[in-house]
């Protein structure tokens, strides 16, 4: 608990200096023919739509499973345009939470959003998952694209026309100094630069893991906080929200794992 209070404080000074950064990072870049090519010279994603709802990446078609995920997708444009937010960390208190597949789904649901591009990047260099639910086996890591080591041009994959994705195919042997340096921002600052993403999401590690994912907040506009229904205490919740306020905005908190009936339209979701 001292080591994150230590880097909550650390990031807190960070913060003042890296707001001003942000603020000029969300003018909305204008789309060049380079932006365009660089889009479609990533790699097609490969689906398995069979695996993906093993998975549970039920947003992958239309449909009923689609509607929450389609539903907090419009939730999180309206917010985003109207605070001119461009980068969204997708955290959670713990473990077991479902933000990764939350993330998954969200992919789907704004890949059918034609006047938007985003970018999904797995920045839970300790215990990535985003490829497995996805079913994809990339050859390089996020870690290594940070590192400057591998250009994302030859890193990310493409789904559809609008959304990319950056794995990780095993973890990273040192998190924290990778997520913290200045070869990080350089190069998050050189992939917005070239896709010029109208959002870009980060899938960071659970806030009780580590200090490295809680210092890395300030390199964000906002976060969505992804809590387990029945399983995430109410404590957990609000030491999260107030955790994350101090570090960037808290755009929400999702409740998943929830298995409710609408009086209105009594669907089952999840």
């Amino acid at each position: 608990m001292e080591r994150i209070q230590q880097a909550l404080a650390k990031a807190r000074a960070q913060r003042q200096t890296g707001s001003a950064t942000r603020t000029e990072r969300s003018t909305t870049p204008e789309i060049s023919q380079s932006v365009e090519e660089a889009w479609a010279a990533l790699t097609p994603f490969k689906l398995n739509r069979d695996l993906l709802k093993r998975r549970l990446v039920v947003a992958a078609e239309r449909g009923r499973d689609a509607a929450p995920y389609d539903l907090l997708r419009t939730k999180i444009i309206h917010q985003a345009q109207s605070n001119n937010w461009r980068r969204v960390a997708i955290v959670s208190p713990d473990i077991g939470a479902g933000k990764t597949t939350t993330l998954a789904n969200l992919a789907f649901s704004f890949e059918r959003q034609r006047d938007m591009r985003v970018l999904c990047l797995d920045l839970d260099l300790r215990r990535p998952t985003l490829h497995k639910i996805l079913s994809q086996t990339p050859d390089h890591s996020m870690a290594d694209v940070l590192d400057g080591h591998v250009r994302f041009a030859d890193h990310g994959v493409r789904l559809g026309e609008r959304v990319g994705f950056g794995f990780n195919n095993s973890p990273a042997s040192n998190p924290s100094e990778i997520l913290l340096s200045r070869a990080a921002r350089d190069a998050l600052d050189g992939i917005e630069r070239d896709y010029a993403p109208d959002l870009t999401f980060f899938d960071i590690s659970p806030l009780n893991v580590s200090d490295d994912n809680i210092a890395f907040l300030q390199n964000v506009d906002c976060a969505v906080i992804i809590a387990a229904a029945e399983s995430t205490p109410m404590k957990r919740i609000d030491e999260a929200e107030r955790q994350v306020a101090e570090l960037t905005n808290v755009m929400g908190i999702v409740l998943n794992k929830c298995r409710y009936i609408s009086d209105a339209e009594e669907y089952d979701y999840y």
